[in-house]
């Protein structure tokens, strides 16, 4: 006897005999779990190469490239993200305020703005994915409750034409009810886990790229002033 309630237990048994609602919700759940194993495994990449290829940049940069050249290969570079594209737009908007003989201040002030409007436009794309894992994480153990509620429901009225009841009889029920609680966790935990440290490294990123912008203002606002008091 023991050996049948056992077998009768297997999780994939559970799953089979669970009720159409309760299968849909599994298979639900089970989508949003692959799901989510595709936006972190996808973020984990994206954070990966924005690190490298920002780091690469920031050695080219203070090693004494000159700044036009820089610009140069970023406008011949299509794919330019992160750090290369934010300079980019930056001292792109530098050059053309600059040639209009805007006043130095307007230019500094036009070129923050521009170097704002990078990176908020970068972090978003870099962040893209972390919305719906959130969303995940937050409403999986939500839909595995709810097939839990419905499948013990299903379970108490099957048992209301039993006239005697036993483990036997009961266990099975709640078990594959309890299933899809489960498969929600499965689902959530990972999720919520990889939301928080994708949003860390996120906000990292955000600060390592702003403090760059910042010195990058500071040094042509510099070479600004320099070439200002040369040319009086």
């Amino acid at each position: 006897m023991a050996n049948q309630v056992t077998a009768t237990l297997h999780i994939s048994d559970l799953v089979l005999q669970a009720s159409p609602v309760v299968q849909a919700v599994m298979l639900l759940l089970f989508l949003a779990s692959l799901y989510s194993w595709y936006l972190i495994a996808r973020l984990y990449l994206g954070f990966r190469k924005a690190q490298q290829q920002d780091e690469h940049f920031q050695k080219i940069f203070w090693s004494g490239a000159e700044l036009s050249t820089l610009y140069n290969n970023a406008q011949l570079n299509s794919k330019r993200h992160g750090l290369e594209d934010i300079f980019y737009q930056g001292f792109g908007e530098f050059l053309k305020l600059k040639k209009r003989h805007a006043p130095l201040v307007q230019t500094i002030e036009g070129t923050e703005r521009i170097l704002r409007v990078g990176l908020s436009r970068d972090q978003s794309y870099m962040e893209s994915g972390l919305s719906a894992l959130a969303s995940i994480g937050s409403v999986a153990p939500y839909i595995g409750l709810f097939g839990t509620v419905w499948g013990i429901m299903n379970a108490f009225i099957g048992l209301a034409a039993v006239e005697q009841v036993t483990l036997a009889t009961v266990a099975p029920g709640i078990a594959e009810a309890l299933v899809a609680t489960a498969i929600g966790l499965f689902a959530a935990i990972p999720a919520v886990l990889s939301f928080n440290h994708f949003t860390a490294k996120s906000e990292a990123v955000y600060s390592d790229r702003a403090l760059f912008s910042e010195e990058m203002v500071a040094l042509l606002q510099r070479q600004s002033f320099s070439t200002t008091q040369d040319a009086e």
